[in-house]
C-alpha cells in the first residue's frame, strides 16, 4: 500500500505544471457551469455574453420572412439569449432522432453491454427476403457510421439518392446516408440492451436532464414493414428540450453533478469517421457541408463552413427544418424546429442558415481570440 501511495505522489510530482493547471481550470470551469432547472432556462440579454441584440433582431426577421421554422432557442453559457415562436410544442424532429440514438449508445458501449464490433449476422439481424452474405459482415459500428454497405430498402424514405447496387460495396469502405443503417442501429440497440428505445430515452436522458415537455406516450415508431422489418424510431420533442439535448453534449455529457453520457463518447461520436472530402466526392451533385461521425454532422476544417465560430462544432439535422447545433467555440447551442402542420411559407429554407450565421457572428467583437 505504501508503495502505491509513493508511486501516486511521484506521478503527481512528475506531472508538468501546465497539465496540473489545465486540469484545475477544467475542474473549476465545470463547477461554474450554469444549468437550467426543471422550471426552465434562465433568460438574459445577449449582451451578457458579448452578443449584439441588434443582430438577433435581424435573425428574427430572417426566421419570419425567409424560413418556415416555428420554434428557435439559442443558449449561451447555460442561459437563453434568444427565443422565437412556440418553444414548448411537441412535434416531429425527423432525422435529429439519429443523433439522440447516438447519445443513448454511449452509456452501453462504455459498460460493455453494446459491442460495436459485433456483426449484424452475430446479432441475428436480417430483413425482408434476406440479407446478402457480404451485407451480414457489417458491424454495429458501421451502422452508426452509415457505412454498412447494406443497401436493402428501408422502411421509411429519406436515404440519399444514388444508392449503390446491393453487394457491390464492402462494409466500412464507403459512406452513404442510408435509413436502413439508422433503423437497424435502433434494432441493434434494443437487442443488445434489452430496452425499448423510448424507455431508454426516458430513463437515460429525459429524467436526468429534467426535460420540461417530454411525453413518453407521444413517441411512436414509423415505417412500412413490407419494405423492411426495421422501423424508424420517430421522436417528438419541444424546441426547449432539444436545447437541453444540445447543452448536454456541449458540457461533454455532464448534467450538473451527473455524467449522463461518458465524456469520451461525446468526443468519439463527434469525430469525423467520414470526412468532408469523402462526402463531397460521393455527392458531387449536392453541396456537401459537413463530415460525419456517429450519427452527428460535423463542421470539418475542409468544409465551406469553416469560420472559427464553427470549429469543433457539430449538429443534428432533420428534414423540414430541424436542428440541434452545438458550437463549443462560442459556448452555444442553437435548437430549431419546424412543425409542418402550420404550412408556414417563408422562402425555400435558406433563411435558416442565414439566420444561424447572423447569430454566431453576432459577437460585439467578432474576432478569433489568440
Amino acid at each position: 500500500m505504501k508503495r502505491l501511495v509513493l508511486i501516486a505522489i511521484a506521478a503527481i510530482i512528475c506531472m508538468p505544471v501546465t497539465d496540473i493547471e489545465a486540469k484545475k481550470k477544467e475542474k473549476k470551469a465545470e463547477t461554474e457551469y450554469i444549468y437550467p432547472g426543471p422550471e426552465g432556462w434562465n433568460e438574459v440579454e445577449p449582451e451578457k455574453y458579448g452578443f449584439d441584440s441588434e443582430k438577433f433582431k435581424e435573425a428574427r426577421r430572417l426566421f419570419i420572412e425567409e424560413s418556415r421554422v416555428t420554434g428557435v432557442v439559442v443558449i449561451c453559457g447555460g442561459e437563453m439569449i434568444f427565443q422565437y415562436g412556440d418553444i414548448e410544442e411537441l412535434s416531429y424532429i425527423a432525422s435529429c432522432r439519429k443523433s439522440v440514438l447516438s447519445m443513448l449508445y454511449g452509456k452501453y458501449v462504455d459498460n460493455g453491454t453494446i459491442d460495436l464490433k459485433k456483426t449484424i449476422e452475430e446479432l441475428g439481424i436480417d430483413d425482408v427476403e434476406g440479407l446478402l452474405p457480404i451485407e451480414k459482415t457489417a458491424t454495429v459500428e458501421h451502422l452508426i457510421q452509415s457505412r454498412s454497405g447494406v443497401y436493402h430498402p428501408a422502411s421509411n424514405p429519406g436515404s440519399a439518392s444514388g444508392m449503390p447496387d446491393r453487394g457491390t460495396i464492402r462494409p466500412g469502405s464507403r459512406f452513404h446516408y442510408n435509413n436502413w443503417d439508422f433503423n437497424a442501429a435502433g434494432t441493434a440497440f434494443e437487442m443488445m440492451t434489452g430496452k425499448d428505445i423510448y424507455d431508454a430515452i426516458n430513463d437515460d436522458l429525459a429524467i436526468p436532464i429534467e426535460m420540461q415537455d417530454w411525453d413518453r406516450q407521444a413517441q411512436r415508431p414509423g415505417g412500412n414493414k413490407i419494405y423492411s422489418v426495421h422501423r424508424a424510431y420517430h421522436m417528438y420533442y419541444s424546441t426547449r428540450d432539444m436545447a437541453r439535448i444540445g447543452y448536454l453534449m456541449l458540457r461533454n455529457g455532464k448534467w450538473k453533478d451527473t455524467q449522463v453520457i461518458p465524456k469520451w463518447w461525446v468526443k468519439e461520436s463527434t469525430s469525423p469517421f467520414s470526412p468532408y472530402s469523402e462526402l463531397s466526392n460521393n455527392y458531387k451533385n449536392k453541396k456537401a457541408k459537413y463530415s460525419y461521425g456517429y450519427m452527428w454532422w460535423l463542421f470539418d476544417e475542409e468544409s465551406p463552413v469553416n469560420d472559427w465560430q464553427y470549429h469543433g462544432g457539430y449538429t443534428a439535422l432533420g428534414a423540414g427544418g430541424q436542428w440541434i447545433m452545438v458550437l463549443p467555440a462560442v459556448d452555444m447551442v442553437i435548437a430549431i424546429k419546424t412543425n409542418s402542420i402550420y404550412g408556414r411559407h417563408g422562402g425555400s429554407g435558406g433563411g435558416v442558415e442565414k439566420a444561424i450565421d447572423v447569430i454566431v457572428h453576432a459577437k460585439l467583437k467578432d474576432k478569433k481570440k489568440n
